[in-house]
């Protein structure tokens, strides 16, 4: 990483993201308080996803081979130069004016923020009622196995310190980098932070998202962490924040998933 790190950098992971990646651009642009940069890291794309990206402000980063969720987040990781990292999904499906939200809610002891959809709200269509018992029963076995409680281990919109990279070694490639960034956060010690955040449905295409062969991937990579050779942290979790509030939009969002 560079040496030189300031306020935020947003990166944003895409794949044929086409119809989306502009909008999702721009408006981290606009959201995104001590901006430094938007890094779109397009992840072998077929269509003009590097294109709209970067002709929207970001600096894109194209690989040649869809890589995976989690390489190519590696891979803008190591390219950022913020002291924050600020993760947002390039499908439109997270809302980029809740990013304040996420970087307000840094203090002393706190490493990671999590934009957490199950103290926020999913809009109509925003998931699956699979996926969302399947969240769930991750989150329940993610907390027992580190003996936490966070609602949403999952959750891809979130914030980083840059300083924790220097401490943890991310092996994910998939859906599985969540997890892999938060449970080795968690067992160094690092405290942990969750605001409320809303979920929409996808605009365009489908999820590359597997949810048993994902599922499954998410669950080893929690357990390997758990029980790997590395101690647990020494010192406890910080406590999750007192939730801040998301204003409703005008009409009731349907909660039914």
């Amino acid at each position: 990483m560079a040496d030189l790190k300031r306020g935020v950098s947003v990166v944003i992971p895409a794949h044929n993201e086409a119809p989306t990646i502009a909008e999702v651009v721009r408006a981290c642009a606009e959201n995104t308080p001590d901006l430094v940069e938007v890094i779109v890291v397009d992840d072998g794309s077929t269509d003009a996803t590097s294109e709209l990206a970067a002709a929207a402000g970001a600096d894109v980063l194209r690989l040649e081979q869809n890589r995976g969720k989690g390489f190519a987040l590696q891979r803008g990781i190591d390219r950022a130069q913020g002291d924050i990292l600020l993760f947002i999904d390039a499908d439109g499906q997270d809302d980029p004016t809740e990013i304040p939200l996420l970087i307000a809610a840094f203090r002393p002891g706190i490493d990671i923020v999590l934009g957490s959809r199950f103290i926020g709200h999913f809009r109509p269509g925003a998931i699956t009622r699979l996926n969302y018992y399947g969240t769930r029963f991750i989150t329940g076995s993610v907390n027992a196995l580190f003996g936490i409680h966070v609602t949403d281990p999952l959750a891809g919109f979130r914030a980083v310190r840059t300083s924790v990279f220097d401490t943890i070694r991310l092996e994910a490639k998939g859906y599985d980098i969540e997890v892999d960034v938060l449970l080795r956060v968690v067992k160094n010690g690092g405290g942990v932070a969750e605001v409320p955040a809303s979920r929409s449905a996808r605009p365009h295409g489908t999820s590359g998202l597997s949810s048993i062969k994902d599922g499954t991937l998410i669950l080893f990579r929690a357990a390997s962490i758990r029980f790997s050779r590395t101690p647990r942290a020494v010192q406890p979790l910080a406590p999750t924040m007192t939730p801040v509030a998301v204003p409703e939009p005008a009409s009731n969002p349907d909660r039914r998933v």
